[in-house]
């Protein structure tokens, strides 16, 4: 059997590790992993030519495959985004195909999916969260974006409208029913909804979530809390889970506590970028009006504010887009990564949030690395990201995808 392999020559390289390129790299890839990484000018035997590629990589960066680690894949996103939550399931899936292209196409290998409606997959029958069975499917192909599943959103009665299909609760114990219910249908983590239905109040006390992040842990899956108001935050770090989704309205004391117990910033402050800009592509009140325009600008100033208050103790971030639940589209985590350093982070800082903090937040080592050994997933573009985020929109290659 032909070992397929390609050389890539005389590339940089951002591992998002420091703040400088490394230059004049060749990588050798050997049926999906990398098998060495060396000074183009002093590079190993690649092997016989028949069956070698060589890519011509001069002028490119190489970067590691980026974690999208807050997305909704069966969702499309755009201006009315709550309104196609209930789609079809066929359309839904059909959803899902568009976007784990779009993913790849933009150097996104791993998505954390942290939403979808629990509802009869046309494909397989089950009734759970369609995100599910998008997982299994893409894992026995080719090419797709590496999946790990919140389930449905966890929820307090009265939160969600009926179109989200969730998994309402009316109290704790029916919380961590439905909890263990998730687990059951092949969860790979919980996510709960810390916004409820009264803005003044967090739907769930620190004590009620305890158990939920209990039960979890027992089975070694990770809990992670939407909260866009500080109250949401305060109960769901107190109560122990695992990340913090948006966060956009943290405080010193909270983000103390997150430093201290290791928990997870998950930003997703393009969200707002996506929104000032429906202001001029749109003509939705909520976007377009005066009103609209000025409350997303002290949404968008809190959250940038939220952001700096957790970096400054050394808050892990990770980040995501939001997309397909939220208004971004699948393709677009490089506005994230301006968004990122448009708050405060260094460029290498908002990288790193995007690629291997993100694989620490999802616990796989290789996710958002390179390393000789490691998967090919790496993608190339033209420019520097440590210098220049905007270079991350020009994707040229995608090494996973050959």
């Amino acid at each position: 059997m032909r070992t397929a392999r390609t050389l890539y020559r005389d590339a940089a390289l951002a591992d998002a590790r420091s703040d400088r390129l490394q230059h004049g790299l060749s990588v050798l890839v050997e049926d999906g992993a990398i098998r060495w990484i060396r000074p183009s000018d002093d590079e190993a035997d690649p092997g016989p030519a028949e069956s070698l590629e060589i890519v011509d990589a001069s002028g490119a960066t190489i970067v590691p495959g980026m974690v999208d680690a807050h997305s909704h894949v069966t969702l499309p996103g755009g201006a009315h985004w709550i309104d196609r939550i209930d789609d079809s399931p066929e359309v839904l899936l059909d959803v899902a195909e568009r976007n784990g292209r779009l993913l790849t196409a933009a150097g996104v290998r791993w998505a954390r999916d942290v939403g979808a409606p629990r509802v009869a997959d046309p494909v397989d029958g089950r009734i759970r969260a369609l995100s599910l069975g998008v997982r299994e499917r893409w894992a026995a192909r080719a090419g797709t974006p590496h999946l790990r599943v919140a389930g449905t959103w966890l929820d307090r009665a009265g939160t969600l409208p009926p179109a989200a299909h969730t998994v309402e609760s009316h109290d704790a114990d029916e919380l961590l029913a439905n909890a263990l219910v998730q687990l059951d249908e092949g969860a790979d983590l919980l996510k709960l909804y810390l916004d409820g239905p009264d803005a003044a109040v967090s739907p769930w006390a620190a004590d009620e979530i305890g158990p939920v992040v209990a039960a979890a842990h027992a089975r070694g899956i990770k809990v992670t809390a939407h909260s866009g108001r500080l109250n949401g935050a305060i109960e769901g770090v107190r109560g122990g889970v695992d990340a913090i989704e948006h966060g956009f309205e943290l405080d010193e004391a909270v983000a103390g506590e997150m430093a201290a117990r290791g928990t997870f910033l998950i930003s997703t402050l393009a969200v707002m970028r996506s929104w000032a800009s429906f202001g001029s592509t749109t003509t939705l009140p909520r976007f377009a009006s005066d009103e609209g325009r000025g409350r997303i600008a002290e949404r968008r100033a809190r959250a940038e504010e939220s952001l700096r208050i957790a970096h400054r103790p050394g808050v892990r971030i990770a980040a995501g887009t939001d997309f397909g639940g939220g208004s971004l589209r699948a393709n677009q985590l490089a506005w994230e990564v301006e968004a990122l350093v448009g708050a405060g982070l260094e460029p290498w800082e908002a990288l790193a949030a995007t690629t291997w903090r993100g694989g620490e937040l999802l616990g796989e080592p290789a996710a958002g690395s390179i390393e000789e050994g490691g998967p090919a997933d790496f993608f190339l573009v033209h420019g520097d990201p440590l210098s220049d985020p905007a270079v991350l929109w020009r994707v040229w290659r995608v090494a996973w995808a050959d």
